[in-house]
Formats: C-alpha cells, sequence, structure tokens
C-alpha cells in the first residue's frame, strides 16, 4: 500500500487525481526510463506514486508542487538529497533557472485544467529539454498528435508539432486514480525537435494559428483577412480557400514567414 498524506483529499482547484495503481505506475515509470544523472523535473508530484519510483531508479529528482499541504509533506518522505522541492505554480516557474546548463527531462501527471497552457508555457523552454513524458486526457493527448486532415488535428496541434516530435505511448483507465477522473488518460512522450535558426518568431507563428484556427469551418482567406490577404496567403505557396485544419506545420510557417516580410515592408 503506498503511503498517503493522512487526511488530505484532492483539491478541485488545483485539479487533483492521485494515481495510485501500481501496474500504471510501472508502465509510466518503465517509459520515462529514469537514470542516475539525470535533471528529472516532475510537475505535480501529489502523493509521489511516481515520485518514490523515479528516485529509487535515479536517486534523485527536482519536483515542482502547488499545494502547500503536500510539499511540506513530501519534503518530510525522503532522504536528504532525494528530492529538490519547489513550492511553486508550474504556470509562473521561470523554467530557464531549473537545473541551469543541463538537459531537462520533465514528466508528470499534469493537472487536465490546465494541461495545454502548461504544454505552451514549457515550449520556451524546448531547446534544453531532452524529453518529456506526460499522462493527460486522452482526448487532448489524440489532439496532440493528430496529423492535418484528421478532424482532432486543431491549434494544439499545429502549435506543438512545431517543437515536439510526438508518441502516443498507452491509455490509462480512470480506475488508477483517486478520485476516479470521468475520462480515460493517455500517457504521451514529447521529443524537441532541432530548432531552425531561420524560423519566424515563436510569437508570430502562434499568432497565425491562433487567427487560422479562429474561424474553423471558415478559409484562410477569412480566418486571416486582417492579417494577410488572399494575394498574400497564394503567394506563400498556401491556398486561400483552405481550411486550417489542412495545413501541416510547414505551411503555417510559411504564413507567419509571409507576415513577418508584409509587416517589415510597411515598417520601411
Amino acid at each position: 500500500m503506498l503511503q498517503k498524506l493522512a487526511g488530505h483529499h484532492a483539491r478541485k482547484r488545483f485539479g487533483q487525481n492521485f494515481l495510485n495503481d501500481p501496474h500504471w505506475i510501472g508502465r509510466i515509470v518503465d517509459s520515462i526510463d529514469p537514470k542516475p544523472g539525470d535533471c528529472l523535473i516532475e510537475i505535480g508530484p501529489g502523493q509521489a506514486a511516481l515520485t518514490r519510483e523515479v528516485i529509487a531508479k535515479s536517486g534523485h529528482e527536482t519536483a515542482v508542487e502547488i499545494d502547500r499541504d503536500l510539499a511540506a509533506w513530501l519534503r518530510g518522505l525522503f532522504e536528504p538529497g532525494q528530492l529538490d522541492l519547489i513550492e511553486a505554480d508550474a504556470l509562473k516557474l521561470d523554467w530557464q533557472a531549473v537545473c541551469p546548463g543541463r538537459k531537462l527531462r520533465i514528466f508528470g501527471n499534469l493537472p487536465y485544467n490546465i494541461s495545454s497552457p502548461i504544454l505552451f508555457a514549457l515550449i520556451a523552454v524546448s531547446p534544453r529539454v531532452a524529453d518529456q513524458h506526460f499522462m493527460l486526457q486522452r482526448e487532448v493527448v489524440d489532439r496532440m498528435v493528430s496529423p492535418p486532415g484528421n478532424r482532432t488535428y486543431g491549434r494544439l496541434s499545429a502549435m506543438l508539432q512545431r517543437y515536439y516530435r510526438m508518441h502516443k505511448l498507452f491509455d490509462v483507465p480512470p480506475g488508477a486514480f483517486t478520485p476516479a477522473p470521468k475520462v480515460t488518460s493517455s500517457v504521451v512522450r514529447m521529443i524537441p525537435l532541432p530548432r531552425d535558426p531561420g524560423a519566424v518568431s515563436d510569437e508570430v507563428y502562434a499568432e497565425v494559428v491562433a487567427a487560422s484556427f479562429s474561424m474553423r469551418r471558415k478559409t484562410l482567406r477569412n480566418a486571416l483577412g486582417k492579417l494577410l490577404s488572399a494575394d498574400e496567403i497564394r503567394a506563400a505557396g498556401v491556398a486561400p480557400e483552405a481550411r486550417a485544419e489542412t495545413l501541416s506545420v510547414g505551411a503555417f510557417e510559411a504564413l507567419a514567414r509571409a507576415l513577418v516580410e508584409k509587416r517589415r515592408s510597411l515598417a520601411v
């Protein structure tokens, strides 16, 4: 039986669902494959289901926990030198200051209510990341890995696939958690892609993707009308009659580059 914090109940405001099934804990930790010397960062260790097993294999991890009661409990659970605990909101954390100069291996059971914002926040540090393993709502993982043209392909897909190669590993049933969520979860592996030094800024790319999907059923001619004309879209190698869900990351990159060039010419 896993040792738990007596009297602590999952807090809805933190989106807490605690993993407690040894089978699924083992499968997730095996997928992470922690090793001594790795800079392992866990988001939301909760009641330490993954934390115990990762530390048993690696000897040490850093964890980010927002719940002050769990943070205090976790500090007393491990031997000195096994756990570095950052009591903070992962969305507000300066990720560049975590394990400076080292490659990060980030993992965790992300709260369903803030999973997408956390994934977007981590993009900024992706050049320093070796890999990421997250458990998320299955529908979110399906969107993350969806190819263009699939009905689940959307803003999340186009944003994350610019920065990561992703693999859906397996599903985890609701009964593996306390309290049991109403949805099935999935585990995803994210491997950062090499950054193109000539690529447009993250901000402009995100702006074009957001605008393209702002009117999902509309063509790019309508969705991007405030940013690019039909002729400018066509000059970027993209059909103005196309819809956002059919575009590859490369197509969004071309549109973003066209927007940068347009703004540069207007500024002259």
